[in-house]
C-alpha cells in the first residue's frame, strides 16, 4: 500500500524529493534508504510507522527523484539531511537510516545531535578505517534508476572513510538502536556489536532477515522499533 505524497523542496540548491504520510501534529520521522535505493524501499514500514508519526521518505541525492547534481559523499548527504530539517522546520526528529542512510544518519547524529530525539540504524556499514574493502564498479550498459557515480563515491568512502567518524560514534549520546540483519546479511555483525559497544546509549536488536530487514520481515522491523521508540520515549 503506497500512502502520503510526494513533495519536493530545494536545499542548497539540490532539489530533494521525499513523500510525507501520517499527521502533521505528530512526532517527525525522517527515513534515510540505502545506495540505490529511494522512498519507494520503505513502503512495507512506512504506513505503520505513519500511524504514529509525521514520516519523511527522503530520496538522498542522486536517488529516486531527486536531482543529480554529480558530487556524493556521506558528508553532503548529512548536510542535506540537516538543511532538509532546516527548509521544513523541523527542529528535531527520529532518524532510521539503512545501510548508506544509517551512516548518513550517524553523521546527523555526530554533527547536530540536537536535531534527533532518536536514531536507528539498520545494518549499517560501520564506518571504521580498515573493515571493507569496495573497489570501484565498472557503471553499467543500461540506465540505472539512480545517478550511477554516487555508487563509486560512496564505496570509495566506505573502503577509506575518515577515521573521526567512528571515533565520534562514541560521543553521541542520542539513544540509538542498531538492527543487524543475523547470519545472511553481507555486513560483518560483529561490527554492529563493536558499534554498539562504542556509542554510550545503543541496543542491539538481530532479526535474521538478511541486508533489508525492513523489507523482508517488515512486521518484525516495525516492532523492533517501536518497541525501543515506546521503551525511549521522549518527555
Amino acid at each position: 500500500m503506497t500512502i502520503g505524497e510526494l513533495r519536493t523542496v530545494d536545499v542548497d540548491g539540490v532539489t530533494l524529493a521525499y513523500r510525507v504520510a501520517g499527521d502533521p501534529g505528530d512526532p517527525p520521522m525522517a527515513l534515510l534508504h540505502g545506495l540505490g535505493d529511494d522512498e519507494r524501499d520503505w513502503q512495507a514500514v512506512l504506513p505503520a510507522f505513519a500511524g504514529a508519526h509525521r514520516v519523511y521518505a527522503v530520496d538522498l541525492r542522486g536517488h529516486g527523484r531527486s536531482a543529480r547534481p554529480g558530487r556524493y559523499s556521506f558528508e553532503l548527504m548529512r548536510d542535506d539531511v540537516l538543511a532538509f530539517l532546516d527548509a521544513l522546520d523541523i527542529e528535531r526528529c527520529v532518524a532510521i537510516g539503512h545501510s548508506m542512510g544509517g551512516v548518513v544518519a550517524i553523521l546527523v547524529a555526530e554533527a547536530a545531535p540536537d536535531r534527533l530525539t532518536r536514531l536507528v540504524m539498520e545494518d549499517v556499514t560501520p564506518p571504521r578505517l580498515g573493515d571493507f574493502q569496495r573497489p570501484p564498479l565498472v557503471p553499467p550498459d543500461e540506465p540505472t534508476p539512480f545517478d550511477f557515480a554516487a555508487v563509486n563515491a560512496i564505496r570509495a568512502q566506505l573502503t577509506d572513510p575518515d577515521p573521526a567518524w567512528w571515533d565520534r560514534a562514541a560521543a553521541v549520546e542520542v539513544p540509538t538502536l542498531v538492527v543487524g540483519g543475523g547470519a545472511q546479511s553481507p555486513i560483518p555483525q560483529h561490527l554492529l556489536a563493536e558499534l554498539v559497544d562504542l556509542m554510550p546509549d545503543a541496543t542491539l536488536v538481530t532479526i535474521a532477515a538478511g541486508h533489508f530487514v525492513h523489507a523482508t520481515q517488515p512486521a518484525e522491523f516495525v516492532a523492533a522499533v517501536d518497541g525501543f521508540l515506546a521503551a525511549r520515549a521522549v518527555p
